[in-house]
């Protein structure tokens, strides 16, 4: 894996891989919590109109650009970035990381594409409330991070997507879609440095870039990361300090939605992006309690054993400034209490009594195995590269973070679980 920056400011990484296609993505370092004073939801609003037209291609164009190739074309926003992504054979990465660099740099935003746009979106909205396994989530993290910019709903509401305008989407890329906050990240079957030299190139052919406002960033040692404002031994960077951390008061609410399922979220604040190695420690205490495994904790007792469930799992996001470490489950009415009743005994194990090093081994054997297994996927590859780089400007190996999961003690995770599920730190939000 190679990785650096381009005279633009823009960084990138490259590795080379076994398959015959190759996929590229170019991550930019601005969310739904940079939207400021714009109205919520306008990044993830630009990350849907970006397609729908460009200085040089109209909507129809970009829509069959790939597909004639047999290609596909793809984008995402989160609180934290917006990452276009393709896939294409190797004989046509060129022109998807031209056609990438085109929408991020030469969108024209229509006023007719945008309205067309925004009733899609809109629909999306209302889907996502229809869906209250998803809406609860989204739901328990806004009411866990109310008043700070990660309280902000990805989305938006249908009331603030209506304000946004065609000048508003121009002016929102122009400010936030800098060189600095670029990561270009391909895996391609090309021999490594010969990808560096024609990703280099790629990048020189992007003169659209407005580099009038371009802040160098080199990704190696020694400098921060785009968003963080951390320790000294840390990376330094160049995208703006993060708010302040929220510090937010427990809360415990229950929504009548009259369902038959209720879906129930509870959970805490959690270590950061940045936390090391605390965050290493929680990503591996929630794979032990409600990984995708069926042998995790939580799906072991509540669906295996005793059937109150049909799926349960606990979840790590990690931010700049602070993470939600959340278990979310769906369950009939009368098995809710049941199924709190039985998360909380298994939360307090964790909290009372160790891990033994013998069960401390299987598990870390099993994390280290999903990781490498889900590491496979030259997709899967691309995306982790590009935020990687965009977070700490550097990629960690697989021994890297081998090592680091081998670290972890049994009193690390004891110490972790007290910290996270204690009841008194604990939040819920109960839709029945």
């Amino acid at each position: 894996m190679r990785s650096g920056s381009s005279p633009q400011g823009i960084s990138y990484a490259v590795r080379r891989s076994g398959k015959a296609v190759a996929y590229c993505s170019l991550s930019i370092g601005c969310g739904t919590r940079d939207e400021g004073t714009y109205p919520a939801g306008i990044a993830h609003f630009v990350e849907h109109t970006l397609f729908r037209g460009t200085r040089h291609k109209s909507a129809a164009v970009i829509s069959g650009y790939l597909d004639r190739l047999g290609g596909e074309l793809n984008a995402y926003t989160t609180k934290e970035e917006i990452v276009l992504h393709a896939t294409v054979l190797k004989e046509d990465l060129r022109k998807a990381v031209k056609l990438l660099f085109e929408l991020a740099t030469e969108a024209t935003f229509p006023d007719a594409e945008v309205e067309t746009e925004r009733g899609v979106v809109l629909d999306e909205i209302i889907s996502y409330k229809d869906n209250p396994a998803e809406d609860v989530y989204d739901r328990f993290e806004s009411l866990l991070f109310e008043g700070h910019p990660l309280g902000t709903p990805i989305l938006g509401s249908t009331a603030s997507v209506k304000k946004i305008t065609p000048a508003m989407l121009r002016r929102f890329v122009a400010e936030k879609f800098l060189p600095s906050r670029m990561v270009l990240s391909v895996v391609a079957d090309i021999d490594e440095a010969l990808l560096e030299k024609q990703v280099l190139r790629f990048l020189a052919d992007t003169h659209t870039l407005p580099l009038t406002h371009a802040t160098a960033y080199i990704a190696t040692a020694g400098l921060a990361p785009p968003r963080a404002n951390i320790s000294a031994d840390a990376l330094a960077g160049a995208r703006p300090s993060v708010a302040a951390s929220p510090c937010p008061a427990p809360f415990h609410k229950v929504v009548d939605k009259r369902h038959h399922e209720v879906n129930a979220v509870l959970g805490s604040v959690a270590p950061s992006l940045y936390e090391m190695p605390d965050r290493l420690v929680a990503a591996t205490l929630a794979n032990i309690l409600g990984g995708p495994a069926s042998n995790s904790l939580l799906n072991k007792e509540l669906r295996e054993k005793r059937g109150w469930v049909y799926g349960i799992e606990c979840g790590y996001t990690q931010y700049a400034d602070a993470g939600v470490m959340a278990i979310s489950f769906g369950c009939d009415r009368p098995n809710l209490d049941a199924c709190l009743q039985a998360i909380e005994k298994i939360l307090k194990g964790l909290r009372e009594s160790a891990l033994s090093d013998r069960r401390l081994k299987a598990y870390r054997k099993q994390l280290l195995g999903q990781l490498a297994i889900s590491g496979e996927s030259g997709e899967a590859q691309c995306l982790s590269m590009g935020k990687s780089m965009l977070s700490w400007g550097r990629i960690m190996s697989a021994e890297q973070t081998r090592q680091a999961i081998d670290a972890i003690t049994p009193d690390q995770l004891q110490a972790m679980a007290r910290r996270l599920f204690a009841p008194e730190r604990l939040s819920s939000l109960i839709y029945r």
